[in-house]
């Protein structure tokens, strides 16, 4: 996978209206830019973010793409739903939705706690595998506790989380841990849900669709997904410091992406892009150089003051 991938929850839903067109141009730029992982889920538009991916790759034969689904968010978050015929049914889904007989990469999408706990669970996995309908399984986690369950069992490979330079917590054990058993790491929400590009002011406004709007205070999933549980207020003007850390001609998005990129152990980022200009922009971002030791040490410097306190422990 390329060290930059394609995020397409913005693509099937919740951050605002995407046509079709604007989805296949900018899946196209982030290919052209050299971006080969691109992160979906079953859930993203029920489906739709799905079945683009499916279009733009029928338009597009012979590219050499791994994708990446999630399942288990489109039903109530309950234990004894994970089951081995209810992974059947929601990779069918899936593999109709993508085109494919067989799934690269099927995450469990962000899971109830019992999930990690379950033998049962797990062996369904394997299951899968063993018939040929995924490659490979891995878990989209929120916490680190879930992350560090996850990396313990012999199947999983990889884990996906929230990592960025306003969520730091990952760095102290979960990457470490992944690194000592082989397991890869996806980071997500890179850039703290638009933050962290610096272009956010205390009185930005979000569509009602979008969930900058509906979900600042966690109303319908886990609030650390908008903008990494960081209130926004407080995050507009961390934002403002990070970007007069950095050195003249780096953005501030092409500097938070290559500071998660410089983290020992992380596979693939997967930011995501609502148009072409944006796609470019983050592929862009790997060929930045590794960012210098004065400026990561401000960096861990500003989250320290600003940031620590209110997310650390949480998740």
């Amino acid at each position: 996978m390329s060290v930059i991938g394609l995020g397409t929850w913005q693509l099937g839903a919740d951050w605002g209206e995407v046509s079709e067109q604007a989805a296949l141009a900018v899946l196209a730029a982030a290919v052209e830019a050299g971006v080969t992982f691109l992160d979906t889920a079953d859930v993203y538009g029920d489906g739709r973010s799905e079945q683009l991916i499916s279009r733009f790759r029928a338009a597009h034969p012979g590219l050499d793409l791994l994708v990446a689904t999630k399942m288990g968010r489109r039903v109530e978050q309950r234990t004894e739903l994970y089951t081995l015929d209810n992974f059947r049914s929601w990779t069918d889904r899936s593999r109709a939705n993508l085109g494919v007989e067989v799934l690269d990469l099927v995450q469990l999408h962000c899971p109830p706690d019992g999930v990690f706990a379950s033998d049962e669970v797990f062996d369904a996995l394997d299951t899968l595998v063993a018939e040929q309908r995924i490659r490979a399984y891995g878990v989209s986690v929120e916490t680190c506790a879930q992350a560090l369950s996850a990396i313990g069992r012999p199947g999983v490979a990889s884990v996906q989380i929230i990592l960025n330079a306003f969520r730091q917590k990952p760095l102290d054990e979960v990457l470490p841990a992944a690194a000592a058993a082989g397991v890869g790491i996806v980071a997500r929400v890179p850039l703290a849900s638009g933050l962290l590009s610096g272009r956010y002011r205390h009185d930005t406004r979000f569509a009602a669709d979008d969930h900058r709007s509906y979900n600042r205070n966690g109303e319908a999933f886990d609030v650390g997904e908008t903008f990494s549980g960081v209130d926004f207020d407080t995050g507009v003007e961390a934002a403002a410091e990070f970007a007069g850390l950095l050195p003249s001609g780096v953005t501030p998005a092409a500097a938070a992406l290559r500071w998660v990129i410089d983290q020992p152990g992380v596979s693939s980022v997967i930011p995501g892009a609502r148009n072409v200009e944006q796609a470019r922009a983050n592929a862009a971002a790997g060929e930045l150089a590794p960012l210098g030791a004065e400026l990561r040490a401000a960096i861990g410097e500003l989250y320290d003051r600003r940031i620590r306190p209110d997310v650390h422990q949480r998740w």
